[in-house]
C-alpha cells in the first residue's frame, strides 16, 4: 500500500475535526440548558402558572445534556433538584403573602 501524501499529521487533523464538531454540539446543548432553566426562574418570579410545564422542559434538557456527557449526571442532578426547589418554594409564597394579607 502506498504511503499517503498528506504527511504524518493526518490523525491530528482528524482528532481537531471532530473536537470542534464535539464543542459546537456541547455548546448548542449548553445554551439550551440555560436557557430553559432561565425560563423556569422567570415563570416562577412571575408567578404564572405554566411553571410546572417549563421545570419539565429544563428536566429534560438537563437529561439530554446529561446523557450526551456534556454534563456530569450528577451536576445534571443538581441542576434539576435546585430548580425543583426553587419551584417549591416560589409556590409556597404567594399562600404565605395571601395569609398575611387577611390578618
Amino acid at each position: 500500500m502506498a504511503k499517503l501524501k498528506t504527511g504524518r499529521h493526518t490523525g491530528a487533523l482528524k482528532a481537531q475535526r471532530q473536537a470542534e464538531k464535539r464543542t459546537s454540539q456541547n455548546k448548542g446543548l449548553m445554551k439550551q440548558v440555560r436557557a430553559t432553566t432561565k425560563k423556569v426562574l422567570a415563570a416562577v418570579k412571575a408567578e404564572k402558572a405554566t411553571v410546572a410545564e417549563e421545570l419539565k422542559a429544563a428536566a429534560s434538557s438537563i437529561d439530554k445534556a446529561a446523557k450526551k456527557k456534556t454534563i456530569h449526571w450528577k451536576t445534571a442532578a443538581r441542576k434539576k433538584s435546585r430548580l425543583a426547589k426553587a419551584v417549591n418554594k416560589g409556590a409556597k409564597a404567594p399562600a404565605k403573602k395571601t395569609a398575611a394579607k387577611a390578618k
